[in-house]
């Protein structure tokens, strides 16, 4: 059995589990702190002045004094979901990846410090208040939040009720074209896996400069090779992609880390 297959086998297991059975071993321990503010569904600050980006996770986006940006379907809801897990409690960051984003903000794992303790990212995720957003330097415990995703999808808890965040369909490119500029996951068949100039290409239909497609680079395939997987062999599997689409030779998803690859089924 193949290493996609097993990601896939565990994947549905995870399903089964009650979320309190999962944790996020592995991590460096950081600051402490009580949370005096919760910026929005995936953002608070500390009492000691420590702005925390909730790693591994996107929550519904508030405009935050921005005028030209349109709220997200639900906002509101996440950035109450979290200040009810958090707000006025004492935390533990602890990181697993690049600690410090281009904001100035911390990236970690955030835990709050009770008996039993409360992994926050997978509590919102869990809800239903957050998707699983990875980055090719900080992708510790993404499975565990796949799992606790897949259940929230499932049972279609909060964000998962919105056609906002539906899952799209690779065969309706058009439909893909329109959400340009948007995070989405895409659910389809692979029908071709080609590499080209240093990159490989997973095609989703017979026209690429229209149909669905997804792109991996010179450098993202090293990280591939990393975790012993090679997405050359992904033609004829059901996959789902997630991203930033944006529509150059029709729509497209440029994947950095394999992480962004769920495998559902190989035939």
């Amino acid at each position: 059995m193949g290493r996609y297959a097993v990601s896939f086998l565990a994947l549905m297991a995870g399903l089964a589990m009650p979320l309190t059975a999962v944790s996020c071993d592995g991590l460096v321990d950081g600051p402490q702190g009580v949370v005096t503010s919760v910026t929005d569904g995936d953002t608070v600050i500390l009492d000691t002045g420590l702005v925390v980006r909730l790693v591994g996770i996107q929550a519904p986006k508030l405009p935050r004094g921005n005028d030209e940006f349109d709220a997200w379907p639900m906002s509101s809801q996440a950035k109450a979901g979290l200040e009810s897990l958090v707000a006025g409690k004492l935390v533990r960051l602890r990181y697993g990846g690049e600690r410090i984003d281009r904001h100035g903000r911390s990236l970690g794992q955030l835990f709050v410090q009770a008996e039993p303790e409360l992994w926050v990212q997978r509590q919102m995720v869990g809800d239903g208040l957050a998707r699983v957003y990875s980055f090719p330097d900080n992708r510790s415990c993404i499975a565990e939040l796949m799992r606790a995703e897949s259940r929230a999808r499932l049972n279609r808890l909060g964000i998962w009720t919105d056609p906002y965040y539906a899952v799209r369909r690779a065969d309706k490119p058009v439909e893909l074209t329109g959400r340009s500029g948007h995070y989405e996951l895409v659910e389809g068949r692979v029908l071709a896996a080609e590499q080209a100039g240093g990159r490989v290409y997973l095609n989703f239909g017979r026209i690429w400069k229209t149909d669905f497609t997804v792109v991996i680079d010179k450098t993202a395939l090293g990280r591939f090779g990393k975790d012993g997987l090679d997405p050359l062999k992904l033609a004829d599997a059901l996959v789902r992609v997630r991203g930033w689409v944006d529509a150059h030779d029709g729509p497209r998803i440029e994947v950095t880390h394999s992480e962004q690859i769920e495998v559902l089924a190989t035939r």
